[in-house]
């Protein structure tokens, strides 16, 4: 095995600091994507996390070696990154680990206008000019030059024409941006907007002394819960590391699945855009491709993943996209992600209603689900194969399907099993009418997983 086949994912390259990923190794990531995007001059940014400054130097330093011009952002969001490269028209790098531990950091790649660069759109070369060394370098003359440039108040902007600005009403809202990179964009965001803004752990830190920054695990919602409700706030926001996702909290202080705030999201979409096709990822509640057709719009399933989100999006026209996971994608923001977008856009259908958002989200809710479950496996695919070969056994007439993983579709209620695009695990979602069931089944599967025997 190549030392880099551990950090280089599906979608971005993530690892440990210093021990897997450093500034030499760095340099010649920047070099190398230098030489792919083959454009004259490449955006960096990075998040809150100690090792960024010298790992962005060294990548800034490998693509002005490449005689490739850096513009420097600083400290920004992912989606900000993304916005710039549309923006700006320019290649891009972000230097995150979003919701891992601080030990970690990572690089997410992408072309101009938010184009991804993942494991099948360039990532593999980049990689294999990293390993032949295959890495072009020209005289001190011809290096590129650095420049700095700061683009959150046009990012801002950007966020705020998502919704009817004069339709907002004076919620009061909290924000939980876990000492990650929403502390600094957020604020931003809802400058000069009537909304009662408070923000919880805003001092950026990328040692988490508070929690983790990952906000699908329902811990990392206790601090934001007990707030929504000691506040009477109307809506809690909890934002991830990068604050690219964005998971949202009712005023009873219940989580809102990605599930249910895609739905929420896509028939706002389809209001203003009507008839538009609208993605979902395929673990997403089987309610989302229902209110999608309900509002006159066209679901289209997906894999789970930005890069195949955004591919799928660019070959389809569609006017939105949501994945459980709380990532939402906007056709109109060059087809990339934002959780400020999509909690903007929550906050106006509030607004918009006149009713709390507890009872506005109700039409939404349909079934019980799982949550996902990840159980660790020294083969993921055999646990899925296995997985599979039983269920074809038990229910020889349920549709079994593969485009991510496997998904089994037995009427009243379904399930996916995939392995991990990132690490030695083995995801569950299950989906069914009620609690009991959705519990009863989740239970059955997972003794097959950790059982595939």
């Amino acid at each position: 095995m190549s030392p880099l086949d551990e950090i280089f994912k599906a979608y971005d390259i993530r690892a440990v600091v210093p021990d897997q990923l450093d500034a030499e190794l760095a340099r010649k990531v920047g070099t190398a994507f230098a030489a792919f995007a083959k454009s004259p001059r490449i955006l960096i940014g990075n998040d809150m996390r100690p090792s960024g400054p010298e790992l962005v130097a060294a990548f800034a330093d490998g693509v002005t070696s490449a005689g490739v011009d850096v513009v420097l952002l600083g400290l920004v969001s992912t989606d900000e990154l993304f916005y710039a490269t549309g923006a700006l028209d320019a290649p891009g790098a972000m230097f995150t680990a979003s919701h891992n531990p601080a030990r970690y950091n990572g690089i997410k790649l992408c072309l101009a206008g938010a184009k991804p660069v993942g494991v099948q759109s360039g990532l593999q070369e980049i990689r294999r000019a990293i390993e032949t060394g295959n890495l072009p370098v020209v005289s001190e003359d011809e290096r590129g030059t650095v420049s700095h440039r700061d683009v959150l108040a046009n990012y801002a902007a950007q966020v705020r024409s998502f919704v009817d600005l004069d339709a907002l009403k004076p919620l009061r809202v909290i924000a939980d941006t876990a000492n990650g990179m929403g502390g600094l964009v957020i604020p931003a965001v809802f400058e000069g907007l009537p909304f009662d803004l408070e923000i919880m752990y805003g001092e950026l830190d990328g040692n988490f002394p508070n929690h983790p920054a990952d906000p699908i695990q329902p811990a990392n919602l206790a601090d934001l819960r007990a707030r929504v409700l000691e506040r009477g706030a109307d809506v809690g926001l909890a934002f991830d590391g990068d604050a690219d996702r964005c998971f949202v909290v009712d005023d009873k202080a219940e989580p809102v699945s990605g599930s249910t705030t895609t739905a929420m999201v896509a028939k706002a979409m389809l209001e203003k855009y009507p008839s538009e096709k609208v993605l979902y990822n395929l673990i997403c509640s089987k309610a989302v491709p229902e209110i999608i057709r309900e509002n006159g719009g066209t679901p289209v399933v997906t894999r789970v993943g930005h890069s195949f989100i955004k591919g799928v999006m660019a070959e389809t026209g569609a006017v939105f996209g949501g994945e459980h996971s709380g990532h939402y994608y906007f056709r109109d923001n060059y087809r990339a992600d934002s959780g400020s977008i999509a909690a903007l856009v929550v906050l106006e259908l509030i607004s918009k209603a006149g009713v709390a958002l507890s009872e506005l989200r109700k039409p939404f809710d349909r079934y019980a689900q799982s949550g996902e479950i990840n159980t660790e496996a020294e083969q993921p695919q055999a646990v899925v194969d296995s997985v599979g070969s039983v269920f074809a056994a038990k229910h020889p007439g349920a549709a079994q399907e593969r485009l991510d993983g496997l998904t089994v579709d037995l009427g009243d209620w379904w399930f996916n099993v995939r392995p991990s695009n990132t690490e030695p695990l083995v995801r569950l979602n299950v989906e069914a009418p009620d609690r009991a069931s959705c519990e009863a089944h989740t239970e059955e599967l997972l003794a097959l997983i950790r059982d595939p025997s």
